[in-house]
């Protein structure tokens, strides 16, 4: 199916990456969506929890709720396309529909990223600069660094993309499960100068951009923290565990796709480089609702009491409006 012409006007791609597992499919299309109904779940009821509770109108919660809404959005990006090339017989992709997910995947890695760093900052406000906090990080604030790095990270996103759909292709295969834009650079015939060095270059921004926030606000947590009293070093620790380890989970997973994309991984074996691009790809949507919503506890409690109000006002309802079958 690969086409070898010297210009190839293929109006879609083949992914060669997925397996012939003939009936097992449907196990794992069933896995997978159940998988996609619960990070569909999770994450819309914090989004809801936080916009419906007042006491949770700060700046850390406002962050937090940009970042489900940003799973969603990846995962949306990700999950129906999968669900679709499990079940196909043929993995194939047309063009408009391959570009749309990359520029979802790439926006969705650029604001995760971008988010996370604006979360460190606000922690180390939170920590070191107690007394200021209220007035150095409103939730006005907190809206415009939301507005900024979403638009920032369309734009980058749109460039690397406006880059890519004008060259001509030389072939159609793509060695992936789902879209990936260096390896359609790859398949170009004419000259990708521009795209590598432009690449390069958004890869650097993407993480040197958020890195630094990080690793200067770490750094004066860490310092208050060995220099303060066990109930600071506490405080510290709950508050911040959870966005380091998302953190260091979606790095270690961004890295090795960038590494499968523009290295020779070859030599590791082709169902291990599956799991391991899925695990890093799907642990995240998973990772952040589940961990936030178990270390953060005023967003747990939240959690309990809107499931505790929805159970009583449906107990009304059936008392009220189906007396005989209560």
């Amino acid at each position: 199916m690969m086409l070898n012409s010297t210009s190839s006007t293929s109006s879609y791609f083949v992914l060669e990456a997925y397996l012939h597992v003939g009936t097992l499919r449907y196990l794992l299309f069933m896995l997978t969506a159940v998988i996609y109904m619960f990070i569909l779940i999770s994450n819309t009821s914090l989004i809801v929890v936080i916009c419906m509770n007042r006491s949770l109108h700060e700046p850390m919660y406002v962050f937090l709720c940009s970042l489900f809404v940003n799973e969603l959005y990846g995962s949306t990006g990700l999950f129906p396309f999968l669900l679709l090339q499990i079940l196909s017989d043929v993995h194939t992709v047309s063009r408009p529909l391959c570009f749309l997910q990359i520029f979802c995947l790439y926006t969705y890695a650029n604001v995760e990223f971008c988010n996370l760093a604006v979360m460190s900052y606000d922690r180390y406000l939170a920590i070191c600069c107690p007394l200021q906090y209220n007035t150095r990080m409103t939730v006005n604030k907190a809206v415009t660094f939301i507005i900024v790095l979403w638009v920032y990270s369309s734009v980058k996103c749109l460039v690397t993309l406006s880059l890519t759909i004008r060259l001509p292709l030389c072939g159609n295969v793509l060695n992936n499960l789902y879209c990936n834009n260096y390896l359609i650079v790859k398949l170009a015939c004419s000259d990708t100068t521009v795209n590598n060095i432009y690449g390069l270059f958004g890869v650097l921004i993407t993480v040197l951009v958020p890195l630094l926030p990080i690793l200067f606000s770490y750094t004066k947590i860490l310092q208050v923290c060995f220099s303060g009293s066990k109930q600071t070093r506490q405080k510290a620790v709950s508050t911040c565990a959870p966005h380091l380890v998302s953190l260091l989970n979606f790095s270690f997973g961004c890295l090795f796709e960038i590494m499968q994309s523009r290295f020779n991984m070859t030599n590791l074996p082709k169902v291990l480089r599956l799991i391991l691009s899925l695990y890093f790809s799907v642990l995240q949507f998973l990772l952040n609702p589940v961990m936030f919503r178990m270390q953060m506890s005023k967003l747990r409690n939240a959690c309990v009491e809107l499931f505790n109000v929805a159970v009583m006002s449906y107990d009304r309802y059936l008392a009220v409006c189906c007396p005989l079958h209560c």
